[in-house]
């Protein structure tokens, strides 16, 4: 795999300029601004010299006018990222429409082995190897242990499966949560040879065959994900926009700010509105387990970072003020009060689909929505596809965290599997299918598709945040990634497999088969 950073080329005018007039400047007046070389210390520790060059501090990612020529005798100064800005140019002469954008998706990066744990970097897989009672059935990666980056929660698995030439290798990117840091989830990474059993790390990576923490909440006080993030889909893209020796890898996530939202509906007694999951003020549950509502959430929005070996990763800043891709729809509109889990679908070349849900007020329901875009980075919404579902049924109270995948071994339809709440506020994943991928979706039956398990189970309360995985083989067998949530609120990281062609349910994962 290459390098680790990313770079890009650019002058400024000032330290607080955006870098974007100043690259319209260098368009219009042939020439450009000779400034020192700016470093900024990058998230994660940069440990090779190959880096990813997004010239024109990724506003070329946008206007291949503004690119500089790839003569490398061009007197650009370096730039290490931790930011920057997808901002379209406003000057108008300069303005063009993206017709031409090239992305194209690559499924089978090169990947590296990881390298032999070290002492700060011990190797942790799941805890099917340590019982075999039904109560631990389809737990296949447990909290971290005590006093590691994600000893208190996990969730948010984003699974992937890479084929190589000898061997396959499985990444899982997923959020956490310390006991030193309870208010704040990051995202770690997990690697595996065959999706069940991981290897974890204790901290904050050091080298790229490492595991472990590989991206914190931002330290800029005006951004949108100062106090959480979670990933929620890892597209792997080459593109005509970026520079790179190979593709490249998106991280789409959910960033939450310090900012409040206040919730006023009459059906929010009833269940937590769960966003984050650590809602201010505690997200917690009874004595007797139920979810406790909470009228005040932190603020979300989607946000993206680009990585060439998926551990160090730099933002992307997009068109919101805050670096955000998006902002919340106008007051009264279904996805005013925030988004969450943007999951992006490649679709053809220059048509990419957001997935992503927010809190109806209105309706008093979680629904599912969508934007369009030809980059990846610019994106129109096109408004709700799903909202809640038949009185009485496992998502009368709405639908959120969609993961959308294409099955283009069989049918070439777009499946989505989903997070349902019932009227108690109970969470279980149901699957949804469409033709087209945009708003023809339709509930593939009445019943979920992998609902809480028996009493005493690992995750007796709740399942959610689902990951679908299709396997090779004849038979169309799909693995579903999950969240599990137990007594007291504990989280785990489950999987079930798939049974019969239809996929209309799923069996949990057990040790004693694959």
């Amino acid at each position: 795999m290459d390098a680790a950073g990313l770079t890009a080329s650019a002058s400024m005018t000032s330290p607080n300029n955006k870098l974007v007039k100043a690259l319209s400047k260098f368009s219009t007046n042939k020439r450009r601004l000779r400034n020192p070389p700016i470093s900024l210390t990058p998230s994660c520790p940069l440990t090779r010299p190959n880096m990813l060059h997004l010239y024109g501090c990724c506003y070329n990612l946008l206007n291949p006018r503004l690119a500089p020529l790839s003569n490398p005798t061009n007197n650009y100064s370096p730039l290490f990222l931790t930011h920057c800005s997808a901002r379209p140019n406003t000057d108008k002469e300069d303005n063009v429409t993206e017709e031409n954008s090239k992305i194209e998706p690559n499924s089978t990066p090169g990947f590296q082995t990881p390298e032999t744990p070290t002492l700060n970097q011990p190797l942790s897989s799941s805890s099917s190897s340590s019982s075999s009672n039904s109560s631990s059935n389809g737990l296949v990666f447990d909290l971290g242990t005590t006093n590691s980056w994600d000893s208190v929660e996990i969730g948010s698995p984003v699974v992937k499966r890479y084929l190589g030439d000898e061997e396959e290798r499985w990444y899982m990117w997923y959020h956490g949560r310390s006991s030193h840091n309870p208010c704040s989830d990051s995202v770690g990474l997990a690697v595996s040879s065959n999706g069940i059993h991981w290897e974890r790390g204790r901290g904050p990576i050091q080298s790229s065959g490492e595991t472990g923490l590989v991206l914190n909440c931002s330290k800029d006080w005006w951004a949108f994900d100062t106090q959480a993030v979670r990933p929620c889909e890892v597209v792997i893209m080459s593109s005509s926009k970026i520079r790179a020796s190979s593709a490249v890898y998106w991280l789409y996530y959910t960033g939450f700010s310090s900012e409040k939202v206040e919730i006023v509906s009459d059906n929010f007694w009833k269940f937590s509105l769960e966003n984050p999951r650590s809602v201010h003020k505690g997200y917690k549950y009874n004595k007797s387990d139920e979810y406790c509502g909470i009228g005040t959430i932190f603020k979300s929005l989607p946000g993206l970072a680009m990585s060439q070996d998926g551990r160090h990763w730099a933002r992307i800043e997009g068109e919101h003020h805050t670096g955000a891709l998006l902002d919340v729809g106008l007051d009264g509109e279904w996805d005013s009060l925030f988004i969450a889990s943007p999951q992006v679908v490649y679709h053809v070349n220059g048509d990419l689909r957001m997935y992503y849900h927010s809190f109806d007020v209105e309706k008093g329901r979680f629904a599912i929505g969508m934007a369009r875009s030809r980059d990846g980075i610019r994106w129109v919404k096109l408004g709700k596809i799903i909202g809640g579902g038949a009185n009485g049924g496992f998502d009368e109270f709405g639908a959120l965290n969609a993961r959308v995948v294409r099955n283009n071994r069989k049918d070439g339809k777009y499946l989505m599997v989903y997070e349902g709440v019932d009227a108690s506020g109970r969470r279980s994943i149901g699957l949804a299918v469409s033709t087209d991928g945009l708003k023809d979706w339709t509930r593939l039956q009445d019943d979920p598709v992998l609902k809480w398990s028996e009493e005493d189970g690992w995750d007796d309360k709740g399942v959610g945040s689902p990951c679908l995985v299709q396997m090779d083989g004849e038979a169309d067998e799909w693995r579903l990634y999950y969240r599990g949530i137990g007594k007291g609120g504990q989280m785990g990281i489950g999987m079930a497999v798939s049974e019969g062609s239809e996929i209309r349910s799923f069996r949990r994962w057990t040790r004693f088969h694959l």
